[in-house]
Parts: structure tokens; C-alpha cells; sequence
């Protein structure tokens, strides 16, 4: 990476589209955000697009925002991927070492390429391959083998895909907005890297991000990740049940649950209502608020358990001594973290985007942990010390090339 650079990170919500500029200097310890900007979220659903044209425009409008704060503008961007067509599975690969000799970049290359040996539908994409930990022989729990002598080298690793259709649609939207993309990174992963700690990594954690259309779960001990899951319900789905439940327009309900909304129905007195002529010119009836905090409670509280089921399926429900860090934009909800508590058994905090200088009160906000996360991935070209992935869907292994010849001498 040059001595001083610019990084851009392009999170393309259902529901907003996010944009942060971060300025990298040597000098510098942490990333300097000196623009973000922010539009309503145009032609997708559920994390899918499925109107390139008013997608483009959205973008636009975006990376115009952040450009205008900023005052320069912006030629790339490191981008999220998200939506409920994100998968993950764990994978082993095994090679002979030449001669029995010092591990290589080569090798390390290929033991990889042999764990990407996995049987995939046609229509998906391996998107990032995460190595957790190699076995030289039969020593275990290797983190870095370069340079390490022996026959045997084997590698246990996290393997995410995509459909290749919504990963295809992704990027051309992108290159219609005139930006090109440094790397396309699973939103799960942005998040948790904008709002967890080395040492939250190390314990064991979860990192819960509620988006719109959407809730990412990623998982990790010992400093890797150990499970990645996305769940296909998040913030809509409680505005449409409020929506629903008392009869309202769904744009009165997205207001009602942000600007009366909690997840405790105990602390809402029976007596309080809400006029919905006050926040809804469609709308005219009195409701109580207990009901749609009951609404908000049953909903939220179906995404949690939702959590603790993908949870026991690695054996970690209750078993995470750093707990669970919630984000996102759904993760604003008054009482959440009380729920959240009682619900996965864990200890609970909000996440807030860290590991950033700059206009920081402009992305204090837990909506903008995965914009944040994708600008550290940039800062360090991504993959550094982190994960092997490529930018070009066709061209897998220049990533993993790119990756080691940094690490080299």
C-alpha cells in the first residue's frame, strides 16, 4: 500500500447505503474517516438487486454524499456483500511437503487450493476462504507455518459463498456507478471487525448484526472465526409485524417503532397510548404502546432464539466467555440488551464502530459498523494476517499470491 492513501467502504444495504472515506497514512495508527455519506436504499430486497437502474442511482447518491463531506472523490471501494444467500461451511485440505522442507508461500498456496476441494451448487461462488489453523505433522493449532519445516501440512478452514447471480448483479452495479472495487467482503465479517476486540476474539464471542432485511452472526474463538451464519429476517420483519398487528401503513410502523419502540414490555404503563395522527397522515386511531412493545418483544425475541439455535449447532449456546456484541441498524431498539441477555444465556453489549480517527460523531452509530468494518479490511489490503480472497470472481488464487508476497521479505 502506498505511504498515504485513501480507502473507501461501500456497505449496500436493503434499507440505507452507506459510504465511508478514511485516509491512510504510515504515520497514523488508526484509519482517519474524513467522509461518510448515506441514501435511501433503492432497487433491492432481502440483500438481493432486483432493479439494477434504481440501484445505480441509490449508490450514486451515496458515494456523492460522502464525496461532498470528504471533498474528493471517489475511484474505488472495498464492498459488502450481504443477504440471505450468504453460506458457510468448514473445510480440510492436506499436502505433501517437498522433501520434508521449509514451508512456502507455494505451499501454504496450495494446501488452500486444497481445501476449496468442496462440493458446491453450480450457481455459487466461493467468496473468501479463512484459514483457522494448520497441523504440520502433528503439531497443532499452527497459526502461521511459513518458514516451519516439516512433511505433513494440513489446514483447517472457513469457506463462505454466494450465488454467483446476486455477486455478478453486485458488481456491475458498482462498476455502473463509476467506482471500480478493491474486494468484496462477506457483511457479517465487516461488522464484527468494526466492533470486536483482539481480545473479544481470542475469549470467545459473537457478533450479531441486525440489518434491515437480514442478521448476520459471526462467530470466534481463539482469534478466528469459527462459524458464519445469516439469518433471513431483521429490522423490516418487526416493522412489518407492528404494521400488521395494529393495522397501520408500514411507514408509520418503521416510525412508531423507532420513536416509541422498546423490547420491555413490563416498563410500558397499560395506560399510554400513542396518537398515530401525530406521525401518520394516513392514520388515525389511538393505539397502546404496551401492545406494540409486545409486538417489538415477540419478534426481536424470535431473532435471538433464532441466534442460540445457530449457536448449538458449533456448541457454543451459552458458551461464549466474551459474549455477544449486537450492531447494526436494528440493534438501536430501547431494552434490547436485557432480552438478549435472558435470551442467549450470555453477557450483552451494543456495538458501536471503533479502531477509527476522524469525524467520528458522524459514524458513532451502530448502522455504520459494517461501512467502518470494510474500511479496515482496505486499510490493510484486506487479507493481511486475516483472510485469503479474491477481488475477480474468476481469478481465486491472485488474492492468495498478493497475500503471501506481503508477508515475504
Amino acid at each position: 500500500m502506498a505511504k498515504d492513501s485513501t480507502v473507501v467502504g461501500l456497505d449496500i444495504g436493503s434499507n440505507k447505503i452507506r459510504t465511508v472515506i478514511a485516509n491512510i497514512d504510515e504515520r497514523d495508527v488508526l484509519p482517519n474517516v474524513v467522509g461518510a455519506g448515506v441514501s435511501p436504499s433503492a432497487g433491492l430486497r432481502k440483500g438481493a438487486i432486483v432493479d439494477v437502474n434504481e440501484t445505480i442511482s441509490a449508490i450514486t447518491a451515496s458515494l456523492e454524499d460522502a464525496e461532498r463531506m470528504s471533498g474528493a472523490p471517489i475511484h474505488h471501494a472495498t464492498v459488502a456483500v450481504g443477504g440471505a444467500h450468504l453460506a458457510a461451511m468448514n473445510s480440510k485440505g492436506v499436502i505433501a511437503v517437498p522433501h520434508g522442507g521449509e514451508i512456502s508461500a507455494g505451499d501454504v498456496e496450495r494446501v488452500l487450493e486444497a481445501a476449496q476441494a468442496v462440493n458446491i451448487q453450480a450457481n455459487r461462488q466461493i467468496l473468501r476462504v479463512i484459514p483457522q489453523n494448520y497441523t504440520i505433522d502433528e503439531q497443532t493449532g499452527v497459526r502461521n507455518p511459513l518458514g516451519m519445516k516439516g512433511v505433513r501440512l494440513e489446514v483447517e478452514a472457513h469457506i463462505l459463498t454466494g450465488l454467483t447471480p446476486a455477486l455478478k448483479n453486485l458488481e456491475n452495479a458498482v462498476h455502473q456507478s463509476g467506482v471500480d472495487i478493491d474486494d468484496f467482503i462477506p457483511a457479517p465479517l465487516a461488522a464484527a471487525e468494526a466492533v470486536l476486540s483482539k481480545r473479544q476474539k481470542e475469549l470467545g464471542v459473537v457478533a450479531i448484526d441486525i440489518g434491515a432485511s437480514s442478521t448476520g452472526i459471526s462467530v470466534y474463538e481463539e482469534g478466528v472465526v469459527i462459524g458464519t451464519f445469516v439469518l433471513p429476517v431483521g429490522g423490516d420483519s418487526v416493522s412489518n409485524d407492528v404494521a400488521i398487528g395494529l393495522r397501520t401503513s408500514v411507514d408509520a410502523a418503521e416510525k412508531l417503532k423507532i420513536e416509541y419502540g422498546t423490547a420491555k414490555p413490563a416498563d410500558v404503563s397499560d395506560r399510554e397510548t400513542i396518537d398515530l395522527a401525530a406521525i401518520s397522515k394516513a392514520d388515525s386511531q389511538i393505539i397502546e404502546r404496551r401492545q406494540l412493545a409486545e409486538i417489538i418483544h415477540a419478534r426481536y425475541h424470535e431473532i435471538l432464539s433464532m441466534v442460540n439455535e445457530k449457536l448449538a449447532t458449533i456448541e457454543r449456546d451459552g458458551q461464549l466467555p466474551a459474549g455477544a456484541v449486537i450492531t447494526g441498524g436494528g440493534a438501536k431498539i430501547p431494552e434490547l440488551i436485557e432480552l438478549a441477555r435472558e435470551t442467549l444465556s450470555l453477557p450483552v453489549q451494543i456495538g458501536f464502530p471503533t479502531a477509527v480517527d476522524g469525524i467520528v460523531d458522524k459514524i458513532d452509530d451502530p448502522a455504520y459498523a459494517t461501512a467502518i468494518g470494510l474500511v479496515l479490511f482496505g486499510s490493510r489490503g484486506s487479507s493481511r494476517g486475516y483472510s485469503i480472497a479474491s477481488v475477480d470472481f474468476g481469478k481465486t488464487f491472485d488474492g492468495i499470491k498478493n497475500f503471501f508476497k506481503k508477508l515475504l521479505p
